[in-house]
């Protein structure tokens, strides 16, 4: 079988940043899938699963409730590899043009204050595992990242 595309990228090289990973065409529309990478993979610790989850729910109803861009808006969720998280929106769009959607996203994580969104029985299958401090920490991180960014940060290395 042919390397997929996100295992082409030289995770040796590649650092924390805001990185178009591909384009696809579904149909008439370009859906354009970001990579949001929070950590420098093989090099520093990968986020534990109750912060990414506590991410996730923040993170999916902060975009979904957007004004600008909830239409837009079709996915977002954890890398496997506990380093990021993916981001697909609809559109042909570069890392600048999310920016300010995903600065603000995790500005609202960073500052989020009580119960998280769908942390419940009856509206998530694993409602116990959730650490918001520690997404807190994650939120500032990144959001910190982002505020400063340059553009080597959004282009993945040669």
């Amino acid at each position: 079988m042919e390397k997929i595309t996100s295992f082409t990228i030289d995770h040796i090289k590649l650092q924390p940043g805001l990185y178009v990973s591909r384009k696809d065409a579904v149909g008439s529309e370009i859906v354009t899938t970001f990579d949001l990478r929070l950590t420098s993979p093989n090099e520093e610790p990968v986020m534990n699963t109750a912060e990414m989850h506590t991410m996730e729910h923040l993170a999916a109803t902060y975009l979904r409730n957007e004004p600008v861009w909830k239409e837009q808006v079709l996915y977002f969720g954890p890398m496997g590899c506990r380093t990021g998280f993916y981001l697909l929106l609809k559109g042909d769009l570069t890392s600048r043009q999310a920016l300010p959607l995903v600065l603000d996203c995790f500005r609202f994580i960073r500052d989020y204050e009580g119960e998280v969104p769908g942390a419940s029985a009856k509206d998530c299958g694993n409602y116990l595992d959730m650490n918001l401090p520690m997404a807190k920490f994650w939120g500032r991180k990144y959001a910190a990242l982002l505020e400063n960014i340059d553009e080597a940060r959004m282009i993945y290395p040669e």
